[in-house]
């Protein structure tokens, strides 16, 4: 039996599960918000074009307006100035989109916590428990926040002094950047940087460093919990947009049951 009749036959028996990992998309989907004078992207929107009426008497449609960086999506090297001379969306290499990943979760830390940042050393006790991370892995950092996803205040958690939710720490960015043989980083939050993530040194430091070493972001994420620490299969499909900067994604998870 080939191995891909194998997979076929663990899917349809159940021996082999597919998981969402993808937000619903909608008018109600966070959107991250940049103070001023930066500009901000645009949020989902549609528009009917005909339901079933003079307009179009057999067929229903909308036409779609959103940015790049709206809902689940993907984060290519050319978003970030550190990546302005790397790959957009559609150049991304397809055996990138299909590729295993680990879970380091964190969730306890960040309902504690909701400024809790990955360090270096999480990663590496994870690595004492569970091994070496897999060359050309997805890295998927779990925080609890995808259930704050129905409720755009608590899930963006801004105050005064800015946006509260968890992320990955300036060593640590630099760190998965270039020591770590990962494709990418994945998160449940808006963005794959923490919230307060602006006043680092560098700002951004995922996106400077992750992205400008040619590896990818995938953010708003939902159903990390139901992932193991290692050994699932993501699939990630954004849309192959020349020369976009990033894409609204599907993401699922092969798991073993």
């Amino acid at each position: 039996m080939s191995l891909l009749q194998q997979l076929v036959d663990s899917l349809s028996g159940g021996s082999v599960e597919v998981i969402d990992l993808t937000s619903p998309l909608s008018e109600n989907t966070p959107v991250i918000q940049l103070p001023p004078p930066f500009a901000n992207t645009q949020s989902f929107t549609r528009r009917v074009v005909s339901r079933y009426d003079d307009k179009g008497p057999a067929w229903f449609w909308h036409d779609l307006s959103l940015g790049e960086h709206v809902g689940t999506h993907f984060d290519a090297p050319i978003h970030w100035i550190t990546g302005k001379d790397g790959l957009d969306v559609s150049q991304v290499p397809v055996h990138h989109l299909v590729a295993p990943a680990v879970v380091i979760d964190k969730s306890k830390e960040c309902a504690e916590n909701p400024d809790f940042l990955l360090e270096v050393e999480h990663i590496q006790q994870w690595q004492q428990e569970h091994g070496p991370i897999p060359r050309g892995s997805w890295l998927l950092f779990r925080t609890g926040w995808d259930a704050r996803a129905g409720d755009p205040k608590a899930f963006l958690n801004v105050d005064e002094s800015g946006s509260h939710t968890p992320g990955v720490s300036v060593e640590c960015a630099k760190w998965l950047a270039e020591e770590v043989p990962i494709v990418g980083i994945g998160v449940e939050t808006v963005g794959t940087d923490a919230g307060l993530a602006g006043s680092f040194d560098p700002p951004f430091p995922c996106h400077a460093f992750l992205l400008g070493a040619g590896k990818y972001g995938l953010t708003q994420l939902a159903n990390l919990s139901k992932l193991p620490p290692k050994g699932a299969l993501l699939i990630v499909a954004p849309l192959p947009i020349v020369g976009g900067t990033g894409s609204p994604a599907r993401v699922l998870a092969l798991v073993e049951r």
